[in-house]
């Protein structure tokens, strides 16, 4: 018995399958977003920023009932500062004026006007303190005190020779300064000086001191 041939089964070839396009990621990443523009960068205004500065630094002074203090910050910014900054410190500064001027006129004696003026010395007020002392001294010729404190605010901040000059004065009118200047550390600024050695520490046969010879020096 014969083997009957397979038939052979024709095969329908196979359709292509359809792919879609892709896209080239090369080609999509080589377009690249422009970035966004840069915020502009407002540089700050050194005057601005020193006004504020002091603006805030006289606030806090007519808190802590510093006046003179404030009174000399809001002059600043009044003078060079920002309109709108000037107009604020300009109404502070009535008020400063207002409470210095009741400050002034409350005075019932010189020595109450003179621990005033010392309480501003040693808060570091000097040029406060300094017009204070300059005030005791024409209302009062002879306060030797006053010249002592004008010595005192001068030594400190430099200025000898008007330090010299105001320590003579209050020794010429109290002797009893010499003694207490030889303790005050207020005056080591001129510790060296031959001329403060021979103030203090006079020879027998030196005459006073006077004001004239202060002069000289």
């Amino acid at each position: 018995m014969k083997k009957k041939v397979a038939a052979s089964v024709k095969r329908s070839a196979a359709k292509p399958k359809k792919t879609k396009a892709v896209r080239n990621r090369t080609s999509m990443s080589s377009k690249k977003t422009s970035p966004p523009p840069k915020k502009p960068v407002f540089k700050a205004d050194p005057v601005f920023a020193q006004a504020v500065q002091n603006y805030e630094a006289g606030l806090k002074a007519m808190q802590e009932h510093k006046f003179e203090k404030a009174k000399g910050l809001l002059e600043k910014i009044i003078a060079g500062g920002p309109r709108e900054l000037a107009d604020r410190a300009r109404m502070h500064l009535n008020t400063c004026n207002q409470q210095l001027s009741e400050a002034s006129s409350s005075f019932k004696t010189h020595e109450e006007h003179f621990d005033y003026a010392v309480s501003l010395m040693n808060s570091g007020q000097y040029d406060q303190a300094r017009g204070h002392m300059e005030k005791i001294q024409k209302q009062n010729p002879k306060a030797d005190f006053a010249y002592y404190g004008m010595a005192v605010v001068e030594c400190l901040t430099g200025q000898v020779e008007s330090s010299l000059k105001n320590l003579s004065e209050a020794i010429l009118l109290n002797p009893q300064n010499r003694f207490q200047a030889r303790n005050d550390s207020d005056f080591q600024n001129m510790a060296d000086d031959p001329r403060f050695t021979e103030l203090l520490y006079p020879e027998p046969s030196d005459p006073p001191p006077s004001s004239h010879e202060a002069k000289k020096h």
